[in-house]
Parts: structure tokens; C-alpha cells; sequence
């Protein structure tokens, strides 16, 4: 049985039928990212488990109090694997964890990598490390985009890179061009 999950990243070629239209990360989650959300999906299982304890218990208020909290983890990690950059026809988006942010592929100046302090996985402590930036025209400035020490590239310096790479020449391809529907 073919296991082709198991090779894609071999194949960094967009596939003919991918649709530009549609918002894509141009990368995989990190090993961080996804380990960070299967151990708090198992949390939440457990809480929704003890929620159906309680509630044939009797208590429905606990039961209540037990689900919301359940589903609040579940939606917070739907929201954290959610996070990162994804880009399309349109132009790019950064999706954190409270807020999405977006800018059209016309009101970006440069994307480019540089080297500067970044935080490690997401946490106040800052590092040595590379970070992808965007300038936008007339905007506030932007966060790094991706960064070599966060949840997704961390000890992955290849993987950065390609990122970085396919988001550049996204906005090369896309910069220019306006968007024809």
C-alpha cells in the first residue's frame, strides 16, 4: 500500500491542479506545532470523557462547566495549528494565534530573510536566528512572517528555507501581476 503522505515533501513541485485562488501554507507544520496540538487534543479527549462522567452523574452544571472547557482547548488548537503564513492569488496572511492579518501581493515592497533576534517557539526569550520579513506600502510594520526558531522550523534550517523561498517567489510571481478573475 503506497503511503504517499510519506513522500510529498520530496516533491516541492506545485501540482497542475493546485488552485492559486485558494489560501495555501506553503509549508508543512513542524514536528513542535504538531506534537503541541496531539497532546492537547488528548487533554481535551480527557475532559470531554470526564464531561460524560459527570453528566451521568447528575451534575449538570459541572457537566456543563467541564464541556466548555473541553471545547475551548479544542478550538484553541484548531486555532494554534491554524497559525503560520499562507498565501494566494490574492496576496499574503498572517494567521497568529488572536488575529489574521492580511496584504495584497500590490501593497508589498520587499520580502526578504534577515538575520536579527527572534523568539524561541513563541515564548519571550529571543535568539540569534533568520526571519522572514514584509514591507508593506503605507502599513504599519508587519512581525516576521516566519522565523527559524518557532514552532515549525525550529531545528529544521532546510525546511526555513524552502519556506522562506516559496513565499519569495510567491510575491515575485504575484507582485506584478494583478489578480485577473
Amino acid at each position: 500500500m503506497p503511503l504517499s503522505f510519506l513522500t510529498a515533501d520530496l516533491d516541492d513541485v506545485a501540482l497542475p491542479h493546485d488552485d492559486h485562488d485558494r489560501w495555501r501554507r506553503p509549508y508543512r507544520p513542524g514536528p513542535w506545532r504538531v506534537a503541541i496540538g496531539a497532546v492537547l487534543l488528548l487533554v481535551a479527549s480527557f475532559m470531554l470523557l470526564a464531561t460524560m462522567i459527570i453528566a451521568f452523574a447528575g451534575a449538570w452544571t459541572g457537566a456543563a462547566v467541564c464541556l466548555a472547557a473541553a471545547l475551548t482547548v479544542v478550538g484553541g488548537t484548531a486555532r494554534m495549528l491554524r497559525a503560520g503564513v499562507w498565501v494566494s492569488r490574492d496576496g499574503l496572511r498572517r494567521v497568529s494565534f488572536l488575529g489574521t492579518r492580511s496584504v495584497t501581493w500590490n501593497q508589498v515592497e520587499a520580502i526578504r530573510t534577515v538575520q536579527q533576534p527572534v523568539r524561541w517557539l513563541g515564548l519571550p526569550r529571543t535568539v540569534q536566528g533568520q526571519a522572514l520579513t514584509v514591507t508593506a506600502k503605507g502599513a504599519s510594520p508587519l512581525p516576521a512572517l516566519l522565523t527559524d526558531h518557532d514552532a515549525d522550523f525550529l531545528a529544521r534550517a532546510e525546511a526555513f528555507e524552502r519556506a522562506a523561498d516559496t513565499v519569495e517567489a510567491w510575491a515575485e510571481e504575484y507582485r506584478t501581476v494583478p489578480a485577473a478573475r
